[in-house]
């Protein structure tokens, strides 16, 4: 089990209210939606960072479709690509069978 802390954060009030209106519907704590709602927004805050570095690094060099390297490697693609939404709302999808 991992280590746990507290944090404090203030929230508005109407936040507060659907918070707590959420863990007595769902007989869980707010603590574990504050704790999931954290997590899920640095994983996107990480994930955008990461991609402004990688393009920031890309400037003046050579980019490549995603069909470009699917050709350069011989690979066949199997379906369609995903909107940028179609992806994260499947990756969530899949996080939620995984629980």
């Amino acid at each position: 089990m991992s280590e746990k802390s507290t944090s404090v954060v203030r929230i508005s009030r109407t936040l507060d209210e659907r918070l707590t209106d959420l863990a007595h519907k769902t007989g869980r704590q707010k603590s574990y939606y504050a704790t999931k709602a954290i997590e899920a927004y640095l994983e996107d805050r990480e994930d955008y960072l990461l991609g402004v570095a990688a393009y920031e690094e890309s400037k003046g060099k050579r980019r490549y479709t995603l069909d470009e390297v699917f050709n350069e490697l011989g690979l066949e693609r199997r379906t369609k690509p995903e909107s940028a939404q179609g992806a994260k709302k499947a990756r969530n999808q899949r996080l939620r069978a995984s629980r």
